[in-house]
């Protein structure tokens, strides 16, 4: 009997010992989205679009700061899928990311579970399917990571959090735009505006037909909220304002900003904001909550307007009188360049880290390398109409570039991506650029098309440095803001223009770098830049995931029941306690 008691003691010493390691590890939070097809009308026409869990838009996903995440995806939509995490760094993991340069895609009557940490970050994000041009139907929602307790924020806990969804709006679903495209067409003018996945509110009965459902955001009086702004759309670039009240400008996709009071901001597609927002007006009636397509001849593109209401608890009545007037200078885009070079950096405040953002002093680091890339307007490639990054219009393998360096598939791509355009005619390839790890890296984008493009580089924050009207010297890194640029994930480069951006190149994988435009980015203008650790450790990349999808050379790997194995042991680690709980309950008597 004493021997059995030792062992019981013994046995419950480890039991403990594994649950402290277990509850002392970074907390999990799992999500499970059934992606498919629904009908909707949020513009008064019936039509297809893409629902999570049958809601469009999909979830919020909120999260802390270094949370483990696991994301069960069931595609029940008729075509392949991947879902991506826009901005979420996936710190040592492109395995995650959800692009097709890093993932194989979700078959239809598939699932897959994306497991990834939230690594030392913090901010406003957003998450949509990247393949076909899917996000043109749907599919998107906001990504929320929180600060630890033990972090504070720059500003008072606000009375509370609101995600506002803003993005241009086609009655064709993707399966038509991406038609249109492949015929040589262009896309057209959007026939609307939605905020959270509805239509505008009636202001104007010849503008908006009867019928149509719109946001209402309720709010009490003279409480401060937090608003976070992203613009998932298509291609448009929308000016955000709230009727009679400032726009106090506080964090930018993941660094705070220093804090400034906006009537109204230029969003470009693909970036996202939170504003402090506080209601201090009179409530004898609801305000207008306003996205309008920016840059475009506004008596055409009136319709081409989102209006949602702003409703206080004790509101008197209807919101009336004219909509707030978005910026008149349709002809000179110098008011939202300097808008955009005002959204500064916050260098005292703390991140997810306590150190201040401002600790990182990215303006006196040496860099190693320098790319210029050009973006021109469309281009005809072998008799068909093809969109291009420095002469080249990438083509995507089809085995991804990531799965390919694990398994030494040759040719899948080359690592040729040109530091400047190319002078001879332009092609199409699978051309990647070959970052240094550890390095430095400027990259110049110059626009020189005839509209906004903004661009996204996974797995990192960029610092915006510079931007100016012409084309860009090496006279022009005298005017760069060495300082406090505003880290961020999606830049903006205006027509005729550059941006000029500088990245730490301290995350190992294959990283996407893209037009944010949904049209140009189906056309091909995009690359991606691949970073090894020359050393292959652990400790700078973690292993290919157990349920990897393999496709393209390596298809023959692929095993259907693979896929029920979706979520490895520590994703399911409440489960994995629980039952470790159960077999001590029913040994105690056994040896007791």
């Amino acid at each position: 009997m004493a021997l059995r008691s030792k062992f019981l003691a013994l046995f419950l010493i480890h039991i403990c010992l594994l649950l402290s390691l277990c509850l002392a590890a970074d907390p999990f939070v799992s999500y499970d989205f059934e992606v498919s097809y629904i009908t909707a009308s949020p513009l008064g026409v019936p039509q297809q679009v893409i629902a999570i869990n049958g809601k469009f838009p999909g979830p919020t996903i909120n999260v802390t700061t270094n949370n483990n995440v696991a994301i069960n995806v069931k595609n029940k939509l008729d075509e392949n899928l991947l879902m991506h995490w826009s901005g979420i760094q996936q710190r040592r993991s492109s395995w995650q990311d959800g692009l097709p340069g890093t993932n194989c895609p979700i078959p239809p009557k598939w699932n897959w579970t994306y497991q990834f940490q939230v690594k030392d970050q913090i901010g406003s994000f957003f998450y949509f399917p990247p393949l076909h041009m899917q996000r043109a139907s749907g599919g998107f929602g906001s990504f929320i990571i929180n600060n630890r307790a033990i972090i504070p924020i720059p500003f008072d806990t606000p009375h509370g959090d609101v995600v506002i969804l803003i993005g241009d709006w086609y009655k064709r679903n993707h399966t038509a735009l991406r038609k249109a495209l492949d015929a040589g067409k262009d896309l057209g003018m959007p026939d609307g505006v939605l905020i959270n996945g509805k239509g505008p509110y009636q202001y104007n009965t010849t503008l908006v037909p009867d019928g149509i459902d719109y946001e209402t955001i309720e709010v009490q009086p003279g409480k401060t909220y937090r608003i976070r702004v992203h613009n998932v759309g298509t291609s448009t670039s929308l000016n955000f304002r709230i009727q009679n009240h400032n726009l106090l400008l506080a964090e930018s996709e993941g660094s705070y900003t220093v804090q400034q009071n906006y009537t109204s901001l230029d969003i470009h597609v693909g970036q996202s904001y939170s504003f402090l927002v506080t209601m201090d007006q009179n409530a004898s009636t609801d305000y207008y909550i306003v996205a309008s397509a920016r840059f475009v001849n506004e008596s055409q593109w009136k319709r081409v307007t989102g209006v949602a209401i702003l409703h206080y608890t004790n509101s008197k009545g209807k919101a009336k009188g004219p909509l707030p007037e978005a910026p008149n200078d349709e002809f000179d885009k110098t008011f939202s360049m300097n808008q955009a070079r005002s959204i500064r950096w916050n260098v005292s405040a703390s991140g997810a880290r306590p150190n201040p953002q401002g600790s990182f002093r990215y303006g006196s680091i040496n860099v190693t390398d320098v790319y210029v890339l050009k973006n021109k307007p469309l281009v005809k490639i072998n008799g068909k109409r093809r969109a291009t990054l420095s002469g080249i219009s990438f083509v995507n393998p089809t085995t991804p570039i990531r799965l390919a360096d694990q398994f030494k598939v040759k040719g899948a791509y080359k690592l040729d991506f040109p530091e400047t355009p190319l002078t001879g005619p332009p092609k199409m390839a699978t051309s990647v650029i070959n970052g240094t790890y550890r390095g430095f890296m400027e990259v110049i984008l110059q626009n020189n098309d005839t509209k906004m493009h903004s661009y996204h580089l996974s797995g990192y924050a960029v610092f915006v440095v510079g931007m100016d009207y012409g084309e860009w010297t090496e006279n022009s890194r005298g005017t760069y803001n060495k300082w406090d640029g505003i880290a961020r994930s999606t830049v903006q480069a205006y027509p005729g223009a550059w941006t000029a951006i500088l990245v730490s190149l301290d995350n190992v994988g294959v990283w996407n770098l893209r037009t944010e435009n949904l049209d140009s980015w189906y056309l091909g203008q995009e690359t991606y830049v691949r970073i090894v650790n020359p050393e292959k450790t652990n400790k700078t990349e973690l292993p290919i995931p157990d349920n990897a999808l393999f496709c393209g050379e390596l298809s023959k790997l692929q095993k259907p029941e693979d896929i029920s194995f979706a979520v490895s042991i520590t994703g399911n680690r409440s489960k994995l306690l629980f039952m470790l709980l159960m077999a001590v309950c029913a040994l105690m008597p056994v040896f007791g």
